[in-house]
């Protein structure tokens, strides 16, 4: 555990407190993704698959899509602030997955056409629906970062002590589980797009969790 009340600017580059430079990748993440979302003049390629059309749209499941977001910040601030070895291979895990994403994005630039025109029912979760369809484009979908940022949450819980027990290790399945299906079933995803994750985090997880799952500290931030 890191004492945060020493921290000062002068010693970023000092050992207790390097790790911290790992967060500089979230706003020039968010600056790139913003610049490929509402890019223009590319030349978008359709993900689809015909088992897309087996799974009927849910607007339940836009209780664990949104839960995501607690999901990703949760882990980030627990190890943080209480395991900052596994930060290390969280901020590694998300670093490496968003931005092969990134470049994948850029270089094989995808759309999905399964938001349904109009929503089956009108209630509060549907609203909800409505207001994502109309901030979220529908562009750069393959693979789903919704999918990407679940595992890396995931990974870095089977490599923490408090979260060895079953229960423990339940709710972190089911709750990666869940929002994995939710990217299916609110339309926002193809099946193919979940694939796609899933493949990258298997090639990801071992770069990272290597050595039996250990990092060395010295491990290069920038």
């Amino acid at each position: 555990m890191v004492d945060y009340r020493n921290f000062r600017l002068s010693k970023l580059n000092t050992p207790e407190y390097s790790h911290l430079k790992l967060l500089f990748f979230w706003p020039l993440y968010g600056l790139v993704f913003l610049i490929l979302e509402r890019g223009c003049g590319q030349n978008f390629h359709l993900v689809y698959t015909a088992l897309d059309d087996k799974i009927p749209f849910c607007e339940l499941f836009a209780i664990p899509y949104y839960f995501w977001f607690l999901f990703l910040i949760g882990m980030l601030l627990y190890t943080l602030l209480f395991d900052v070895q596994e930060f290390r291979r969280y901020m590694w895990t998300i670093i490496l997955t968003y931005s092969i994403t990134c470049v994948i994005y850029i270089v094989y630039p995808t759309y999905q056409n399964l938001r349904p025109a109009i929503l089956p029912r009108d209630n509060f979760l549907t609203r909800i629906i409505s207001g994502l369809y109309a901030f979220d484009t529908n562009t750069n979908v393959c693979p789903s970062l919704h999918v990407t940022g679940s595992l890396a949450v995931y990974f870095a819980s089977l490599h923490i002590k408090r979260f060895q027990t079953l229960p423990w290790r339940l709710a972190f399945a089911i709750t990666t589980v869940l929002i994995c299906a939710s990217t299916v079933f609110l339309k926002q995803h193809s099946l193919i797009d979940v694939a796609a994750a899933l493949v990258l985090c298997a090639l990801v997880y071992p770069m990272v969790y290597r050595r039996h799952g250990r990092m060395p500290d010295h491990m290069p931030v920038s």
